[in-house]
């Protein structure tokens, strides 16, 4: 984990507790923005899942063992720093209608992985993106329905 002392310095001795101290809970719908800067402050793995059965039936060991050969852009799942990051690339008023139109999503899970290389635990949460028909562009700002989804 790259800000080991940030993370360190929060209250609470598990993940889940001192994620909450950040407004991390599963359940919780937070901006895709809010929630990047806080994996890039506090070094919490971030992943955007394309598939709802993926996210809710395998361990992120799991997901990341079956696709580890599947370059990184055709996988069901992505880190989110890098899908900003392409999606601005490729689209540069991606930001502005991030401003306009933020990107609200439920946080699915809170855990701990074992890295490859071994190591210490490195926190995580998981997210699903939505579908374009689960939005509600009239909410302020818009938000994503995902009841059922848990």
């Amino acid at each position: 984990m790259e800000n080991t002392t940030a993370w360190s310095y929060l209250p609470g001795t598990t993940t889940t507790e001192k994620c909450a101290s950040l407004g991390i809970m599963r359940g919780r719908v937070i901006d895709v923005r809010e929630l990047d800067e806080k994996s890039r402050t506090y070094g919490i793995d971030i992943f955007l899942f394309f598939e709802k059965d993926l996210v809710h039936t395998h361990t992120i060991e799991q997901v990341q063992e079956q696709y580890k050969a599947v370059p990184e852009f055709e996988r069901p799942y992505v880190c989110v720093d890098r899908f900003l990051t392409f999606t601005q690339e490729n689209d540069p008023s991606f930001v502005q209608t991030l401003r306009e139109f933020p990107l609200m999503i439920e946080i699915v899970t809170i855990g701990e992985m074992q890295p490859a290389a071994g190591g210490d635990p490195v926190p995580f949460v998981s997210w699903l993106m939505p579908f374009l028909d689960e939005l509600d562009v009239d909410a302020e700002p818009p938000v994503v329905n995902v009841q059922g989804h848990f």
